[in-house]
């Protein structure tokens, strides 16, 4: 008899990670290593909610506390959500998580049963189908094309729908693509939930502060009737350069985040009391560092789209959110490499960029999207200068390894 449960055969280990940790040991090799694989704001955490933490502590706010969190803190969220996006929740609507991943998962343990079905726009986050497979549930992805924006089609979603789907998997702004739903993009996938009422929204909102140019909307304000059929799930770990602190939280109804305060208080039991009263201070206080956040991604944004776009083989779209380019590489597939490797997928070119130029990305296959390639632009300015211009050698290598193969087999 196997140890470990079967359920896990078919859930892999997240490619951010895997290809973080790659990096990783290169770099403690000696070698140069640029990372652009991780979702992490290369920011401090500001000093206001900095100083919230290190005030929770000495004031001995380092108790357990209630499994939803903080009654200061839901309170912040419910306020939050009423002026942000005119959203109004009680407070026993709001739990507090370990990040928005463990609200996802959460949700999704507390309401799959074998079978039940979830669908995924894809590219997606690399976790969705892991965790829902996790749960007990069958991910259905659906393809959400670049030429469409990367976003779901209503004609796409009602072709999804079974009679065993219970949950639409929304993510706006999205990661990978930094695509952002429009209201009237909503109201059109509204249009096609209302005539199947066993379906439920979880609407992954992490990015929402982390837009360029055009309005962030949540789906059950563009849906104000789907509001008991939703649930919001946002955070602190990407506006607020939070990552390490791990505190999320999601608003919805009543009997569902009952259940994920079962599933809470038996694992996690609450998230840890010191990062909530600091999101106190990230939610209801000053925000205008995130004025200055949003303008560096924005130009950071703007020098990677244009560096890749003059990268031969590489293409682009210009994402709205998040922090995020999805990179075409379709120009670079079945190109060989100067070793003699021809360029298969999207995963080899992944590695080639990291084995031999030093620059970690995600292949698009681990967000179900092929052949693409995801660049974090949450690092420094002159990081991305280095890598930027290590994958432009890279490609400009791949031609001349092309010219050169073709000449060597027309001379054989």
């Amino acid at each position: 008899m196997s140890l470990i449960a079967k359920r896990l055969q078919s859930v892999r280990p997240s490619q951010t990670k895997a290809m973080t940790a790659k990096a990783a040991a290169l770099r403690e090799q000696g070698i140069d290593i640029v990372t652009l694989s991780q979702g992490e704001p290369d920011f401090d955490t500001p000093e206001a909610i900095r100083k919230a933490g290190i005030a929770a502590i000495e004031r001995g706010k380092t108790r357990y506390t209630p499994v939803a969190g903080v009654k200061p803190l839901r309170e912040a969220i419910r306020e939050k959500f009423s002026h942000d996006n005119e959203l109004d929740y009680d407070v026993d609507q709001i739990t507090i998580g370990c990040g928005a991943k463990q609200v996802l998962f959460n949700a999704l343990f507390a309401t799959l049963d074998p079978g039940d079905e979830v669908v995924v726009p894809t590219p997606c986050w690399v976790s969705y189908p892991d965790m829902v497979r996790l749960a007990g549930g069958e991910p259905v992805p659906v393809a959400c094309h670049e030429r469409f924006g990367f976003k779901l089609k209503p004609e796409d979603l009602e072709a999804a729908i079974t009679p065993r789907t219970k949950w639409l998997m929304l993510n706006s702004p999205n990661n990978p693509t930094g695509a952002v739903y429009s209201k009237a993009d909503l109201a059109a996938l509204a249009a096609v939930l209302r005539q199947h009422t066993q379906v439920h929204v979880l609407a992954d909102e992490i990015y929402e502060k982390l837009v360029y140019g055009v309005p962030f909307v949540s789906i059950a304000e563009a849906a104000p009737d789907l509001i008991n059929r939703t649930l919001t799930v946002n955070g602190v770990s990407k506006s607020s350069a939070m990552t390490g602190w791990r505190l999320g939280y999601g608003a919805g109804p009543k009997e569902l985040i009952k259940a994920m305060n079962t599933i809470e208080g038996q694992t996690a039991s609450h998230t840890s009391s010191i990062s909530q009263y600091a999101a106190i201070e990230a939610i209801a206080g000053d925000q205008s560092f995130l004025e200055d956040f949003v303008s560096r991604f924005r130009q950071r944004r703007d020098f990677v789209v244009e560096q890749i776009r003059a990268a031969e083989g590489l293409n682009c779209r210009v994402p709205d959110g998040a922090f995020y380019v999805f990179v075409n590489c379709a120009g670079v597939i079945g190109k060989v490499t100067t070793q003699g490797k021809v360029i298969e997928n999207d995963m080899d070119f992944a590695m080639y960029l990291l084995e031999q130029f030093g620059v970690a990305v995600v292949p698009g296959s681990g967000f179900m999207a092929s052949p693409y390639i995801r660049i974090s632009y949450a690092s420094s300015k002159g990081e991305l200068e280095r890598a930027c211009s290590r994958i432009a050698a890279a490609c400009q290598s791949l031609t001349e390894s092309e010219k050169t193969h073709e000449q060597a087999q027309a001379i054989a």
